[in-house]
């Protein structure tokens, strides 16, 4: 799978990336391998992702991700606390929780 996330960082500054190992790329953002955007900005969380089967499909994604206002994207992740639950497949992944959600 493929999936466009939302990192928030420590100075409250979000980041929109793509990638195909999603416990992977969140591990090595806060291990200062990610992008040199978030490098300076450590801790990261993850605070919203979506799922694809391509990577043309995500990277599209992403890169609409990054064109979205500071505000549209805060509504985004609201919303997305809203939407059915996809803790399992966090879980999975290795991740063990994503800003504003539980793990069952």
């Amino acid at each position: 799978m493929n999936y466009a996330y939302l990192l928030r960082c420590r100075d409250g500054s979000l980041y929109a990336g793509w990638t195909n190992d999603l416990a992977a790329r969140v591990k090595a953002h806060n291990a200062g391998e990610g992008a040199k955007y978030t490098r300076s900005r450590r801790p990261v969380e993850l605070v919203y992702f979506e799922e694809f089967e391509t990577r043309e499909e995500a990277m599209s994604r992403e890169w609409h991700l990054k064109r979205l206002s500071r505000q549209e994207k805060l509504a985004l992740i609201s919303q997305n606390r809203n939407q059915a639950e996809e803790t399992g497949a966090i879980m999975e992944a290795g991740i063990t929780s994503i800003a504003g959600r539980d793990p069952e």
